[in-house]
């Protein structure tokens, strides 16, 4: 009787550790990386309609692991022509809004598609536009080159 009672005890031990596994293992699909493509897909359809994208849509472009080379220097291009001006510093401290900038910087350079080519051009573009915020945009470069793998 003591041996039956073990005996079904370890089965449910083993019957719920298969179901702890299972529910640990799962993974459903990304809804980010879903909506990271069509987010792409949509930069690259109204690229062709001339429209400009919004720099919440450039910036997840510019976050999105998939993006290619191409989906890269499009999105800084499109930064650089109608965002690339940062509001003044407010005094010594820098204004909340560099922080957006700050970011896209240091995801481009830490980017597996991105080359120097294009960081550069990111970075050049944004210290002509804004030349009082140069040591922190080359702080940022900086930082996202040091955390590439």
């Amino acid at each position: 009787m003591d041996i039956t009672l073990i005996i079904k005890s370890i089965i449910g031990l083993v019957v719920i550790l298969g179901i702890l596994m299972f529910i640990l293992l799962y993974k459903p699909k990304d809804k980010k990386a879903k909506n990271v493509k069509k987010t792409v897909l949509k930069s690259k359809s109204m690229k062709q309609k001339n429209d400009t994208l919004d720099l919440q849509t450039l910036r997840a472009i510019i976050k999105s692991r998939n993006s290619t080379t191409k989906d890269l220097e499009a999105a800084v291009d499109g930064v650089l022509k109608n965002y690339a001006t940062i509001p003044a510093k407010l005094g010594i401290r820098i204004h909340p809004d560099f922080d957006i900038y700050s970011e896209m910087l240091f995801m481009l350079s830490k980017h597996k598609s991105a080359n120097k080519n294009i960081i550069l051009k990111f970075n050049r573009g944004l210290e002509k536009q804004n030349p009082q915020y140069k040591l922190e945009i080359n702080d940022a470069v900086s930082r996202g080159l040091n955390a590439r793998v």
